[in-house]
């Protein structure tokens, strides 16, 4: 049994840690026209207890990229320095709609673990039942 709840454990583990991940790549594509905004990076790490490893994921430290900024010519914009430039945000859709994707479908792939491992204790049950 557990073995079964150690799955469990796992799999809730990287849900939460896959969830993190998309709401931080929500937050960079909302900001992607936000000037000076630099995007956010979500790192995983095992998790520890007690200096050991649990064989669980979380997230790490959340870094900024820090890729250099574009330059945008636009006198009119309130943010222009005297040449007419300011900074924009360095997110890329194309990568963070990747990211959102790949994110999504660790979430699915540790979403059906945990249900199959429900199924099989379910399944344990109802034999040590008999």
């Amino acid at each position: 049994m557990s073995d079964l709840r150690n799955s469990v454990a796992a799999a809730a583990s990287g849900m939460k840690s896959q969830a993190n991940r998309l709401r931080h790549v929500s937050e960079n594509i909302a900001n992607v026209d936000t000037p000076g905004y630099r995007r956010k990076m979500v790192s995983f790490q095992a998790a520890l207890e007690g200096g050991r490893q649990t064989g669980l994921v979380e997230t790490g430290r959340i870094q900024l990229d820090k890729s250099a900024l574009p330059s945008i010519y636009d006198p009119s914009h309130p943010l222009a320095d005297e040449s007419g430039h300011y900074q924009g945000s360095n997110v890329d859709l194309v990568i963070e709609i990747a990211d959102a994707r790949e994110a999504q479908r660790s979430y699915e792939a540790n979403l059906k673990m945990f249900d199959q491992s429900r199924q099989m204790s379910r399944g344990l049950l109802d034999l040590l039942r008999r």
